[in-house]
């Protein structure tokens, strides 16, 4: 073992390593939270300097995230949110969570990647340990950053050390917090994933090496893409049973009830949150280096993406069989959020519904009570709403009510008294009404 990673190895196990993380959003803000508890010193970095003082206030932007937590850390000086990227020089672990979107034709957008690496690259020292956890294709590691940090003369594996490990956060739960979930990691080099390992061993119910950074960004991918298929899967049979008169929630339900060989998964109005929608299309672009196309995640792609057009048509069919028009129809949506008690609307297909009946001519509204204000959407530049509040009044003023997103503090049965009409997307609504369509 080398002299500094023997030193950095002494100084994670003693907690006198300081801990960088760059992007405070809903991966980084929770791996802060872990470290923080483990009694690490923290600096989180990050580029909104408006999220940075309502940290530093220990307020927080994340609905299921107490800032609170954050306060007593805060006032002991071990954590500091900060803009000023000159303090990466000052600590020993600097951890990426920044995003890695698509581009408009679907490619890989890695210039938050990149970016920050080039500035990390500006104040690297000896000693130091960088971890990529953002999602992306695998060689992301080894062939983008590792050059950017080499180019200031430092080796990996000798003066710095750089790993790959992937976030693995299920917003707003409960059960499996960060800390509660293994950790994959791979290392550029032996001595790289023995200090990445060291790291998360000391924060983590368990640490998962695997023999390179190619093998850990390759397994999110797998992780991710299983759930896409599956959840495109399960959205195929639901509009196949619908026209043969089979309620595909009471399938699953009888089919759950098999011990081995299956996993119930759910359909919907189409997949949200930044992973499922976005990571399997960053395979899809890799493996065109090796000539080869990736029918499988591109048809559970276009399946997925259509089923806020399947939502819709349910909708206007529904309208019409009560006399009613799509233009002009007035439309409440319940819940923009992409899954059930968040704040996250990152590529909700709540979004892409309101998009699709605007289009059409309907009058939009929403309710979501875990987000007050819905806008700022870089597909959606032109959606700025603020939440209805949900009375008995607005309900029967509607011609339609959509259920979105199934958040646990509706009241369904109250819901579904004082509606006209209801498109259920999310099986919300137990039991048969004649004003409430399945979709």
């Amino acid at each position: 073992m080398t002299e500094p990673t023997n030193e950095l190895i002494q100084k994670i196990i003693s907690r006198q390593a300081i801990i960088g993380v760059i992007g405070l959003g809903y991966v980084g803000l929770p791996l802060v939270k872990a470290f923080l508890l483990k009694g690490f010193r923290v600096v989180g970095f990050d580029v909104d300097h408006k999220k940075v003082e309502q940290l530093k206030r220990g307020e927080s932007y994340i609905q299921y995230f107490p800032g609170e937590e954050l306060k007593p850390f805060l006032m002991k000086g071990s954590f500091r949110p900060t803009t000023d990227f000159q303090l990466l020089k000052e600590v020993d672990v600097i951890i990426i969570c920044v995003p890695t979107p698509l581009d408009a034709h679907r490619n890989p957008d890695l210039s938050y990647v990149l970016n920050t690496t080039r500035t990390i690259a500006t104040y690297l020292r000896s000693g130091q340990l960088i971890i990529l956890e953002s999602t992306t294709y695998p060689g992301t590691t080894e062939e983008e950053m590792k050059p950017i940090l080499e180019e200031t003369g430092l080796m990996v594996g000798q003066d710095f050390f750089l790993a790959y490990s992937p976030e693995r956060e299920n917003p707003g739960d409960v059960r499996f917090t960060t800390e509660k979930i293994p950790k994959v990691v791979g290392g550029v080099t032996e001595a790289c994933l023995q200090v990445a390992k060291t790291l998360y061993d000391q924060i983590v119910v368990q640490t998962i090496p695997v023999s390179s950074c190619r093998v850990a960004e390759a397994t999110k991918l797998l992780e991710n893409i299983f759930r896409s298929v599956n959840i495109a899967l399960v959205n195929e049979l639901k509009m196949i049973f619908e026209r043969l008169g089979i309620d595909v929630w009471e399938v699953i339900e009888a089919a759950s009830t098999k011990p081995f060989g299956y996993m119930p998964f759910y359909p919907g109005p189409g997949y949200g949150g930044h992973c499922i929608p976005v990571d399997p299309f960053y395979l899809t672009w890799k493996a065109k280096e090796v000539d080869y196309s990736t029918k499988f995640i591109e048809l559970a792609g276009e399946i997925n993406t259509q089923m806020p057009y399947y939502v819709v048509a349910k909708t206007v069919e529904a309208l019409n069989e009560r006399g009613k028009s799509i233009k002009g129809a007035r439309i409440l949506i319940l819940g923009v959020a992409y899954k059930k008690d968040v704040d996250d609307q990152r590529e909700s297909p709540a979004l892409k519904i309101i998009q699709i009946l605007r289009q059409k001519g309907a009058e939009v509204s929403y309710n979501d009570p875990y987000v007050p204000h819905c806008f700022g959407h870089r597909d959606y530049p032109d959606l700025d709403l603020w939440s209805e509040e949900l009375s008995e009044e607005v309900l029967k003023k509607m011609d339609a009510v959509i259920i979105a997103t199934d958040h646990s503090v509706y009241d369904f049965a109250w819901i579904v008294a004082h509606s006209p009409l209801i498109i259920d997307t999310r099986n919300a609504v137990k039991g048969v009404f004649d004003h409430v369509v399945k979709a």
